[in-house]
């Protein structure tokens, strides 16, 4: 981690300077790495790092109790304790002129502060995603695509690089998020069925989930099928788009697609790699609403007789782009012309694995590295 420089850094030291900073994400982004890169010479050891799970710093915590002479505090994994806002709280009304306050969190801190509105016009938000293209490299290239679709956009078994270690890396991690993060903080008895529901929503990544077919698979109630995925969505495994409608086609309303935070559990390499578009998209707007304050969302579109483009982002309720995900450089996916006509999408992309970069139709197919890198892709 060291040498990558994470994308939302320099905002989150701006503003440290006038409020709390809180960053949520899925476990093992690189959070508490990125907190404690605004330590001089910080490691999980140095005094301003307050970690919940640590005992000694937890009474202290309780005692309210902070570390003498440190400009900045980090407080990891504090959403564990019931009354974490109220505390938090104190900490920054007493010391708000001294001390800088970082709040991070592996379980979805958003969720978990949407409990009261204590601490409302006190922090920022960020939202950590996994490392993407430009986070790499400004000029990315084949290579760090395929490294990226192979290994996934998390830290540590990116920058390893090796089958053996990722492997074991996601078994480790799928543990922690079932037993750590669902059982203890959810109390969700039926383990054994959500590893089931775990291994099975790979398979569902891209096409409209069909809650039904789930719980028929699990043997569960449609309500407590519901429920589960939605944890995991809580808990930073998956996410889900809804469709985009239009007044000129027959858009579909209901139906959602999912996609997880970890593309490289995906067998299906064209599924896989629409699932990274997913991400970078949906990193993408978030960095905007984070950074500036905008209403963004990551939709897609498709009508009644099966046409779609895959991804379609918005901007303050207003579409600003669409982009649909191919494996290869050379067919133009029919519904973009289609769509472009009775939509106002402004734009369409269509991206691919490849390196050509051609006009088809009036429709730009691009490599999504020269995507990424146009668009300024976080």
């Amino acid at each position: 981690m060291d040498q990558i420089s994470r994308y939302i850094t320099p905002f989150v030291q701006e503003d440290l300077k006038s409020k709390m900073v809180f960053i949520g994400g899925p476990r093992q982004v690189g959070k508490t790495t990125l907190a404690l890169s605004n330590l001089s010479k910080g490691s999980q050891t140095h005094a301003a790092y307050l970690n919940w799970d640590n005992v000694k710093k937890r009474s202290a915590l309780l005692k309210g109790e902070l570390p003498q002479n440190q400009p900045l505090v980090i407080f990891d994994e504090i959403h564990k304790y019931a009354q974490w806002r109220n505390l938090v709280k104190g900490f920054y009304d007493t010391f708000k002129n001294d001390i800088q306050f970082l709040v991070t969190g592996s379980a979805r801190l958003d969720y978990y502060r949407k409990g009261g509105d204590s601490l409302q016009g006190r922090y920022f938000y960020y939202r950590l995603h996994p490392l993407s293209l430009l986070e790499l490299n400004p000029n990315p290239t084949k290579t760090d695509l395929e490294s990226l679709l192979k290994f996934g956009g998390f830290p540590e078994p990116f920058l390893r690089g090796g089958e053996t270690f990722w492997r074991r890396w996601q078994r480790e991690r799928l543990q922690k998020v079932i037993y750590d993060d669902i059982r203890d903080l959810e109390h969700v008895r039926e383990i054994s069925l959500m590893e089931l529901l775990a291994s099975e929503l790979p398979n569902r990544v891209g096409a409209p989930l069909s809650i039904r077919n789930l719980r028929i698979l699990l043997q569960i109630a449609p309500d407590t099928c519901e429920r589960w995925v939605s944890i995991f969505d809580q808990m930073y495994y998956s996410f889900r788009i809804a469709p985009c409608g239009a007044p000129k086609i027959r858009a579909v309303k209901k139906e959602q697609k999912l996609y997880l935070w970890d593309w490289s559990i995906i067998e299906e390499k064209g599924y896989r790699f629409e699932n990274l578009v997913a991400c970078q998209l949906l990193k993408y707007c978030h960095f905007i609403e984070d950074t500036e304050g905008y209403n963004m969302e990551l939709r897609f579109i498709r009508d009644t007789d099966k046409r779609e483009v895959d991804f379609v982002v918005l901007k303050d309720k207003k579409p600003i782009f669409a982009v649909e995900a191919k494996t290869g450089e050379k067919s133009l996916n029919p519904a973009i012309p289609y769509f472009n006509e009775r939509t106002d999408i402004p734009k369409f992309y269509q991206v691919h694995l490849g390196e050509k970069d051609v006009l088809k139709d009036g429709f730009r197919i691009l490599p999504f590295t020269t995507f990424c890198k146009e668009l300024e892709m976080p």
